[in-house]
């Protein structure tokens, strides 16, 4: 008897149940599409998961280089799923030119390698840097700053201690308009056949006077004449400072025409170039052109800290392709 009564009643649960209106309700929604919101949702979301690793690249590692010594890390990029569905949502359909990257730091750092001297930045990085080396040549730089201020570029300017401490008005002037100061000993000697202690002496005394006059810490030093030995690196390096050469150079001592300097710089123009200059007659006055040059290849220009940082550039076009 209790079984029949239990049947009975499950019987007119379910009955109950089917001729509910809100299953009518439910049942027309799934006839009708108005519940699909969700599956949509998931839809998109699953698309840009699955078309994101077409778009994701991976950092590269900052390594040692038999030719160019040591070469900087670049980060790489990943898609960042959530924000790029944020922004592709309210239309409901993948746009690649939505798509919301995120930088992947490379898991060797220029840090984690021996100190060794820099020559020039990455080679996938589409930025060059100006290192404009100043012992002499103050009737040239307040024509280099007015151009580089006009095209917006900023440059390492790389000073030697002696002219700091006579100059101290330029090299507040040189700071003041956002360049990055950088070290170039204090008397400009061959660092390769100084002792120990007169490289330290000469690193040293130069970044006293720097920050006495322009309240900058360097982080970077350029040996004159890019004469060096590996205890001068290891010195430098004692003192926080990295050690950048060139992979351009200007030879604008030599009073080249402008037309040939800017050819000569133009033609060995590459991703990550570190160009080295003076201020110079020739430079002041090529200086506008290369820059319109340079720029119209697609390249920024930056500090040395700016070009030799792992921060990928991320253009437009890189997107787009």
């Amino acid at each position: 008897m209790r079984k029949l009564v239990l049947i009975s009643v499950l019987l007119i649960a379910a009955w109950i149940i089917v001729n509910n209106p809100f299953s009518h309700t439910y049942v027309s929604g799934l006839k009708s599409g108005t519940l699909e919101v969700a599956g949509n949702k998931n839809s998109l979301m699953s698309e840009i998961e699955m078309k994101a690793i077409e778009y994701e690249i991976e950092p590269s590692d900052a390594r040692k280089d038999p030719v160019w010594k040591v070469v900087p890390g670049y980060n790489g990029l990943k898609v960042d799923i959530k924000k790029s569905y944020s922004k592709m949502e309210k239309e409901d359909k993948f746009d690649p030119q939505k798509l919301v990257f995120k930088q992947v730091p490379p898991q060797v750092h220029l840090s984690d390698l021996p100190p060794m001297a820099i020559y020039k930045g990455h080679p996938e990085k589409p930025m060059v840097s100006f290192i404009i080396n100043v012992a002499w040549g103050n009737e040239y730089l307040t024509g280099m700053l007015a151009t580089l201020k006009k095209h917006n570029v900023t440059a390492s300017f790389f000073l030697e201690g002696r002219w700091v401490k006579n100059n101290p008005g330029m090299a507040k002037m040189i700071s003041d308009a956002g360049h990055e100061i950088g070290n170039h000993s204090f008397t400009h000697p061959n660092m390769k056949q100084l002792s120990a202690p007169k490289i330290n002496e000469e690193i040293r005394k130069t970044n006293e006077v720097i920050e006495a006059v322009t309240g900058v810490k360097t982080k970077w030093f350029a040996p004159p004449s890019g004469s060096y030995k590996d205890e001068v690196v290891e010195i430098a390096a004692a003192h926080k400072l990295g050690t950048v050469m060139w992979s351009v150079d200007t030879i604008d001592w030599q009073k080249p025409t402008p037309d040939k300097l800017i050819n000569r710089v133009m033609g060995k123009i590459h991703n990550g170039a570190m160009i080295l200059m003076h201020p110079t007659e020739s430079t002041a006055v090529s200086l506008d052109q290369l820059i319109t040059q340079i720029k119209a290849k697609d390249l920024q220009i930056g500090t040395v800290s700016d070009l030799l940082s792992e921060n990928r550039i991320i253009t437009p076009k890189k997107m787009k392709e």
